[in-house]
């Protein structure tokens, strides 16, 4: 009977030592991914894409395809409202305007220049004239800017449920 209580005692202690060292491991790999700001739902750094490609999936889109996606691109432009949108570079000169789902989250405004990575749906839109105006306004450009903005706009778009700031 004391042989079973040994060895009892001594899986036990075996066990107790190998959760501990998982969740070590766990609080280590949390640490390295909690690293980078987020901003609405938790995503990771795992499945990107360059903002160039993104842009050849845009070129195949037609006004009414989705396509959920993950990539990584500059800030172009910051909602200097409070943060509700922003523009990322894709490649030659293009942007792509990226909203948050249902309103839920904002950047900061300070990012101009900053990578990021998005999680949603990219699609494509006629964006309209007042809606243009709107946008730029919030983006500081002065009157003038806003009066040369006169027709409706193709717009690559984007819903993003979730961003990583990289530093």
């Amino acid at each position: 009977m004391k042989r079973i209580n040994i060895l009892l005692a001594f899986f036990f202690g075996i066990t107790v030592l190998v959760a501990q060292n998982s969740q070590q491991e766990t609080e280590q790999l949390t640490v390295s991914s909690a690293s980078l700001p987020s901003f609405g739902l938790q995503i990771d750094e795992n499945n990107v894409i360059s903002a160039a490609e993104m842009s050849k999936k845009y070129a195949a889109l037609k006004r009414t395809d989705t396509l959920q996606t993950k990539f990584i691109a500059t800030v172009a432009d910051v909602c200097q409202a409070k943060g509700c949108w922003m523009k990322l570079e894709l490649q030659d000169g293009e942007e792509t305007m990226v909203r948050f789902k249902d309103y839920g989250f904002f950047m900061p405004m300070d990012i101009k220049g900053k990578e990021v990575i998005v999680n949603g749906f990219a699609f494509v839109e006629e964006m309209s004239v007042e809606d243009q105006k709107h946008f730029a306004k919030d983006g500081g450009k002065s009157e003038a800017e806003m009066a040369k903005i006169t027709t409706i706009k193709k717009t690559l778009s984007f819903e993003a449920d979730g961003v990583l700031l990289k530093d």
